[in-house]
C-alpha cells in the first residue's frame, strides 16, 4: 500500500531530537537580526532558508556546525528566546507531532547578559505558550525540554546542576552536543556521575562524525539514548550468503546497544549533510531497524535540513521501503523512549498513538 505524505502528517508523532537553535523559522531569523543589527548572508527569508540548507550540504560536521552562528545571534534575549520556543512547538504540532523533547545549550545564549536559568526560564515559558496557542487550534502537543552542554566548553557541571534544578518544572534530560572528534565524553565525566547520582536521564550525540570509540564513551556515561548512533554499524559485520542473503552478525558494542534497548535518535537528512550517510536509500537507519534496534527518527535542525519529521519519514517510505507499519513502529519506541515517567509514556501510546488497541504495556502502576 502506498503510504502519502498527508498520511505520515495526519499521524501522530514522536519527536526525541531537535534543536530549538535549528528550528528557527526563517522570517523570524529575518525579523530578530534585523532588531539586533546582525548582518545576514541573505536578505529574505527563502534566500535565508536556502542559504542555510546549501551551508549545511557539505559532508562536514564542523562545517554544518558554523551556521548556527546566526541563528544564536539573535537568540540571546528572553523575547526572541520566547518567540523562537512558541513557533516550534506551534510549527511540530502543525507536522502531527505529539510529543517533542526539544533541546538548546544554555551557555549558548549569554552574550546578551542572560544567566543560564534566565535562558531556560525564557524557553521553558515559549514552550508553555506554544502548547497553549496549539491547544486553542485543536491540536494537542506536548513539550519538554533538553539541556545541552557543549563538549568543546568546561560547564558541563554547570549544566547538569542547571538540569537537576529544573526536573520538576519541564527540563526532562541532559545531552552533550559539538564536535566529537577530540571532545571525548568521559572528559565530562564529574557531570555525569553528578546526574547517575540524581537518576536524571541522559542522552549523548555519539556515532555521528566519530565511531565506536565514541558510541563507547556514551555508553560507559551512562547514557539511555545516542543522538544520531548511525555509526554502530561500524561494529556489525555483513556477509554475503549466495542462497541467503546477507547475514549481519553484532559486534559486543552493537549487542550491548541491542540487548539493553538504548535508543537511537537517527537524523536522516541530517546525516547526509554532515558525511554519515551517502543516501536515503542505504541509510544505515533501515538495516539497524531491520535487526531490532530502538529506532527512532528524528529531524536534529529543520532549518538547516528543510524538513520535518513528515518529511523524515516519507523519504525512508519512497526512498528505503518502508511500510506503514515501519512508521508506527519507531513511532512507539520514540514515545517509549522518551525521558518522562512510563505512565506518562503509557498514556501517549494508549491514548494519542495507538488509541482503540489493546494495552501495550503490562504491569503498569498507575500514580
Amino acid at each position: 500500500m502506498t503510504v502519502t505524505f498527508e498520511q505520515i502528517v495526519a499521524l501522530p508523532k514522536v519527536l526525541l531530537h531537535d534543536h530549538l537553535d535549528g528550528g528557527v523559522r526563517p522570517q523570524t531569523v529575518v525579523e530578530l537580526a534585523a532588531k539586533v543589527g546582525h548582518e545576514l548572508p541573505a536578505p529574505d527569508p527563502e534566500a535565508l532558508a536556502a542559504w542555510f540548507r546549501d551551508a549545511a550540504d557539505s559532508g562536514s560536521l564542523e562545517t554544518y556546525i558554523a551556521t548556527f552562528s546566526h541563528t544564536l545571534a539573535v537568540m540571546q534575549r528572553p523575547k526572541a528566546l520566547r518567540r523562537v520556543a512558541r513557533e516550534a512547538v506551534l510549527d511540530l504540532a502543525a507536522d502531527g507531532v505529539v510529543y517533542v523533547e526539544e533541546r538548546f545549550a544554555p551557555e549558548l545564549h549569554q552574550s546578551g547578559g542572560l544567566s543560564l536559568q534566565q535562558a531556560v526560564d525564557a524557553v521553558l515559558e515559549g514552550l508553555s505558550e506554544g502548547e497553549a496557542e496549539a491547544a486553542e487550534q485543536g491540536r494537542t502537543i506536548r513539550a519538554r525540554l533538553l539541556l545541552c552542554a557543549m563538549r568543546q566548553s568546561d560547564r558541563a557541571d554547570e549544566v547538569a546542576a542547571l538540569a537537576l534544578a529544573n526536573r520538576d518544572r519541564g527540563v526532562v534530560g541532559f545531552d552533550i552536543a559539538g564536535p566529537e572528534a577530540g571532545f571525548p565524553a568521559s572528559a565530562l565525566g564529574a557531570a555525569f556521575a553528578q546526574l547517575r547520582t540524581a537518576r536524571f536521564p541522559v542522552t549523548v550525540h555519539a556515532g555521528e562524525a566519530a565511531g565506536r570509540d565514541s558510541l563507547d564513551e556514551a555508553v560507559d556515561v551512562g547514557a539511555l539514548r545516542l543522538g544520531h548512533g548511525v555509526r554502530l554499524v561500524d561494529d556489525i559485520h555483513v556477509a554475503e550468503d549466495p542462497e541467503h542473503g546477507p547475514t549481519h552478525r553484532l559486534g559486543r558494542l552493537a549487542h550491548w546497544v541491542r540487548d539493553r534497548g538504548i535508543a537511537l535518535e537517527v537524523c536522516p537528512t541530517s546525516n547526509l549533510q554532515t558525511g554519515a550517510a551517502v543516501s536515503i536509500a542505504t541509510h544505515p537507519v533501515t538495516t539497524l531497524l531491520r535487526l531490532g534496534f530502538a529506532v527512532t527518527v528524528n529531524t536534529d535542525n529543520r532549518l538547516q535540513s528543510r524538513t520535518s519529521l513528515s518529511r523524515e519519514l516519507h523519504l525512508l517510505v519512497t526512498e528505503a521501503g518502508w511500510t506503514l507499519d515501519d512508521v508506527r513502529t519507531v513511532t512507539v519506541t520514540a514515545a517509549r523512549h522518551a525521558f518522562v515517567h512510563a505512565d506518562e509514556r503509557q498514556d501517549l501510546i494508549d491514548r494519542v498513538i495507538l488509541p482503540g488497541h489493546a494495552p501495550t504495556g503490562t504491569g503498569r502502576h498507575r500514580a
